[in-house]
């Protein structure tokens, strides 16, 4: 598998990356894998923001009303303590989990872990309530296919790394 193209497969969460999530309850996790051939020419943060910042603007502006319309409260774009307005919770060179809250009673973590030639991702959600289990309920089948076209751009040899 090259590295243009590489194929993003869902997998499932191992408990290792599920422990690095600050929930208090994992209501649903969805986890990918993408090949990327030597990983360790950008930290998780890095790989966060390749996917998240770097993607077009087209698909930044799709990714925010998507994340407003769940009620998801974001923070400054202009940051350092956040990727595309997902506060930076815990940043090492091989980890980068992003938060944030929501005023609906969903709340959501995305998680970004390099590996030796892969890059897992993984997305926790909690829904604290029916008018979250409601909105989830309409949204969560889109996400799986967003996810493997960010992450199938992100890893594209020509983009640079992103510095922190």
């Amino acid at each position: 598998m090259g590295r243009r193209g590489a194929e993003c497969a869902r997998v499932t969460l191992p408990p290792a990356a599920r422990a690095l999530s600050t929930l208090s309850r994992v209501d649903h996790e969805d986890g990918f894998l993408v090949e990327t051939g030597p990983a360790q020419d950008r930290t998780g943060e890095q790989w966060a923001g390749a996917m998240l910042e770097d993607a077009p603007v087209s698909t930044r502006n799709a990714l925010s009303r998507g994340w407003s319309a769940l009620g998801l409260r974001l923070g400054s774009t202009q940051s350092d303590r956040f990727v595309l307005g997902w506060e930076v919770l815990r940043s090492t060179p091989d980890v980068a989990l992003l938060g944030a809250n929501g005023r609906l009673g969903l709340s959501g973590e995305l998680l970004f872990e390099r590996q030796q030639r892969t890059l897992f991702f993984a997305t926790f959600v909690q829904l604290e309530n029916r008018i979250a289990r409601a909105l989830w309920a309409g949204f969560a089948p889109r996400p799986r296919q967003v996810v493997r076209d960010l992450l199938e751009q992100a890893n594209c040899p020509e983009r640079r790394p992103r510095q922190p």
